[in-house]
């Protein structure tokens, strides 16, 4: 168990005010760093398959090992062996936070011991049963006519990472017998886009909320059922067409769904983390048992790196203590995505929600409120469409916006020409990171316009670029369930290394539950 010691405010700590000093003194232009001898080999790591690139990112060896110490400092090894033991590190709830043993609960002697290993694989098999048995076309309606669409009623953690991970996975995995959609929204055109081109008759709905009271979830399904029986299906054949996901199963049972279609999972798994539990359930109707359990693998590829790695290896380490100083160091209040593969297009939503409902937070875990900035604003979107759009502002505008690039080396697009397309893909995602980089100087920029003839006194400023915006690349080999498993893990442990450097609480939600109660208490007239 992880002993208790005093807590001590981040800018208390000394590596803290060294990394402050640092930041206060002169700092090379990123076109000098990049001119370092074998730079990009030095600042690189690997883990699980992933390859993370920090060349291009606004620090020095003497920077890095200020950052290290901070994280020494600040016990993240104690605070993550105390989260892998089940300790209730969710301290306003009284949880623990075990979205790790979803996916390593076949690991001998596990660090949350057997019975939750217990739970979870007796949990995992059952709902991976059924959605293999959807994925291969096995399931019957209510005419017994097969099942060939299944809908995802569900909110946030419920509906983002399952989504996400049915997109990016589309192309890797063969198709099975079902065609997955998904709604959150309560707004009647949410639900009536998606059931306007189905058959009920060949419709299953996934119902998916925590405590099963989520209005927007209930009020979904109230509708849904309505779209069944007005197509003629019996009450006696409803439970042909609902599956349920929650912490409190008696309560789906109780609103009709057949107990062996209710699939638990825990308090101790934040909705955020929650895509590896039976939370995954249309993902694996999607893609097939195998590729799930291969996603799996990958996150627990990712979790064992973090245990193992030294300080200076551990490559979810270095994501967070990048951030950490360009949020607290170098004052940038954003942090901007950019993944290159459009099948990767809502992971920018599934980190936001991951990494902004996390460490949005105003007090440290002693009720004190903080000194420093916490969670930055994530956003961001495909990369190739963001160069037509807000690059303009990233590179010329008044904000230093640090990002994350996100590249595939391998392209298994099955088009005739993909391997092209995938070049000139990967052309700009490396050139955008040179070019926000090094910018171009107003000399440089001069002599370029006189040379083309140009009018280079007047034009200059407006044509030179600043550059040293800061980046970091993740390459996955390729994008196919274990590196897209890896890569969810890697930031679901930069966003806990950097609430435990920032001494905040990463995994309650008291924001989100706020906003929810003051809605039911609407309903009701107070």
């Amino acid at each position: 168990m992880m002993t208790p010691t005093p807590f001590v405010p981040p800018a208390q700590r000394a590596a803290w005010q060294r990394l402050q000093a640092l930041a206060a003194a002169p700092r090379p232009h990123l076109r000098e760093l990049l001119r370092e001898p074998q730079r990009e080999a030095r600042y690189a790591l690997e883990a699980a398959g992933l390859r993370l690139d920090f060349s291009h990112q606004a620090v020095d060896d003497e920077v890095l090992k200020a950052l290290q110490a901070l994280a020494d400092e600040s016990q993240v090894d104690a605070q993550l062996a105390a989260l892998f033991a089940g300790e209730p590190i969710n301290a306003t709830e009284g949880r623990a936070v075990l979205h790790v043993a979803l996916r390593g609960s076949d690991a001998a002697n596990p660090p949350w011991g057997e019975a939750v290993a217990t739970q979870v694989r007796i949990t995992r098999q059952r709902f991976l049963a059924f959605a293999e048995q959807a994925y291969r076309g096995d399931l019957r309606g209510f005419t017994q006519a097969p099942i060939t669409d299944v809908v995802n009623l569900g909110i946030g953690g419920s509906d983002l990472g399952p989504r996400m991970a049915a997109d990016a996975l589309a192309c890797a995995c063969p198709a099975g017998a079902v065609r997955v959609h998904f709604v959150s929204n309560v707004d009647a055109w949410a639900l009536y886009q998606t059931l306007r081109g189905l058959d009920p008759a060949r419709t299953l709905f996934v119902a998916q909320s925590k405590t099963f009271t989520t209005q927007e979830t209930l009020t979904l399904m109230a509708s849904a059922q309505r779209w069944l029986t007005d197509a003629g299906c019996p009450a006696s054949g409803l439970g042909a067409h609902w599956a349920a996901v929650t912490t409190a199963p008696e309560r789906a049972v109780a609103a009709g769904i057949h107990a062996e279609r209710v699939f638990p999972f825990w308090d101790w798994v934040g909705g955020r983390y929650s895509i590896w539990s039976a939370i995954g359930l249309p993902l694996a109707m999607a893609i097939g048992e195998n590729a799930f359990t291969q996603l799996l693998t990958g996150g627990a590829a990712m979790d064992a790196h973090v245990r193992q790695a030294s300080p200076a290896q551990n490559l979810p380490l270095h994501m967070a203590l990048l951030g950490i100083w360009n949020r607290n160091f170098q004052r940038m209040p954003t942090h901007h995505l950019a993944p290159y593969p459009v099948a990767l297009a809502n992971f920018v939503r599934f980190i936001q929600q991951m990494d902004m409902e996390s460490n949005g937070k105003r007090t440290h875990v002693d009720g004190s409120p903080v000194g420093i900035e916490t969670g930055p604003v994530v956003w961001g979107g495909p990369g190739i469409d963001g160069q037509h759009a807000y690059f303009q502002l990233i590179h010329q505008g008044t904000h230093r916006i640090p990002i994350d690039f996100i590249g595939v080396l391998q392209e298994h697009t099955p088009l005739p020409l993909a391997a092209e397309h995938h070049r000139v893909t990967l052309l700009n995602l490396r050139a955008q990171a040179r070019a926000l980089a090094e910018g171009r100087s107003a000399a440089a920029t001069h002599a370029l316009l006189e040379a083309a003839g140009q009018d280079a006194d007047r034009l200059t400023p407006h044509r030179a670029f600043e550059g040293n915006v800061p980046s970091s690349t993740v390459w996955l080999p390729q994008l196919d369930p274990s590196h897209l498993g890896a890569l969810i893990a890697a930031y679901e442990h930069k966003v806990f290394y950097q609430a435990a450097i920032w001494g905040i609480h990463a995994f309650d939600q008291w924001g989100v539950e706020l906003g929810k109660t003051m809605a039911s208490a609407m309903a009701q007239g107070k």
